[in-house]
């Protein structure tokens, strides 16, 4: 890198004289998504091009904020590195000043879209998913960041389908004010905490309560509550959950207990870290009490 370009920041990436994209992309929420090979490495790699409006849409939410930036995507991702994170190995801005990442490549599909086919494809491996689901969110926590949007569509699998992993901090921020002061409600809405909901301040726990969430669909292929007309499940947080042992009669006692301790409406009565939840289920050998 030349001394402009340093002064000037790191030089912008012409993606398309890059990277031989490989399959049309697969539109997200806020970005597109490509498979593609690096021409310079002749690596197969995700590229990942953010929306540049609905990009601007979130970090406007933080400017009036005095002195403080929310972080770029890619400035979270490349920082988490761990085994059941998806890669993220460069991060920046496109000649046409979209945010770009490029990122870990993964045959396999989403969780959401296996917990939508009838075919039990995670029969005998679902706590070992659980296990990594919690380290990858436990890895999250300790780098001092919140995911903010820990659900399914948000976990893939490797092609091997052995591995489940973390991905797309879009919209995660760090753990610390003002980024945890009420008022920011982003998220996918079956899986947001009371607390998020509500507009009240916020901290590392509303994830453990999406991760509750999710592990029980994950092993039930039902949400706790009825599903809202808005998609806002949670929003029936004055209802106890429905017992994961109404869909799964013979789940072991202390994973029921486990999960359900990350369902607590109220954050103080919640399971106050991933370290505890894993310390709560390391005696458990299978998913199932038989």
């Amino acid at each position: 890198m030349g001394l402009l370009e340093k002064i000037l920041g790191k030089k912008k990436l012409d993606y398309k004289k890059r990277f031989t994209l490989l399959k049309a992309a697969i539109s997200g929420t806020m970005s597109e998504f490509y498979m593609a090979r690096d021409k310079e490495t002749d690596q197969i790699v995700g590229l990942k091009i953010l929306d540049k409006e609905k990009t601007r849409q979130i970090d406007e939410r933080f400017r009036n904020m005095k002195g403080v930036r929310k972080p770029r995507e890619g400035q979270i991702a490349i920082q988490l590195k761990h085994p059941y994170i998806v890669d993220t190995f460069e991060e920046g801005f496109t000649t046409g000043n979209e945010q770009y990442l490029v990122m870990e490549y993964l045959e396999g599909t989403g969780l959401n879209n296996v917990l939508m086919i009838k075919q039990d494809y995670l029969a005998g491996a679902r706590l070992t998913y659980i296990r990594q689901c919690a380290e990858a969110l436990q890895a999250v926590h300790k780098a001092g960041f919140i995911h903010r949007d820990f659900c399914p569509r948000n976990l893939l699998f490797t092609g091997d389908g052995k591995i489940l992993k973390l991905t797309d901090f879009g919209l995660s921020l760090p753990n610390r004010p003002p980024f945890t002061d009420p008022g920011n409600r982003t998220g996918t809405p079956n899986y947001m905490a009371p607390e998020l909901i509500r507009r009240r301040a916020t901290d590392e726990r509303l994830d453990i309560f999406a991760f509750g969430v999710t592990m029980y669909e994950l092993c039930t292929r039902e949400l706790p509550w009825p599903r809202g007309a808005n998609g806002l499940a949670a929003m029936t947080h004055d209802q106890p959950p429905a017992p994961i042992t109404n869909f799964r009669p013979n789940i072991n006692p202390t994973l029921a207990k486990a999960i359900h301790w990350c369902l607590k409406a109220e954050p103080r009565d919640r399971c106050p870290s991933m370290a505890d939840f894993l310390k709560m289920i390391e005696r458990v050998e299978y998913e199932d009490d038989v």
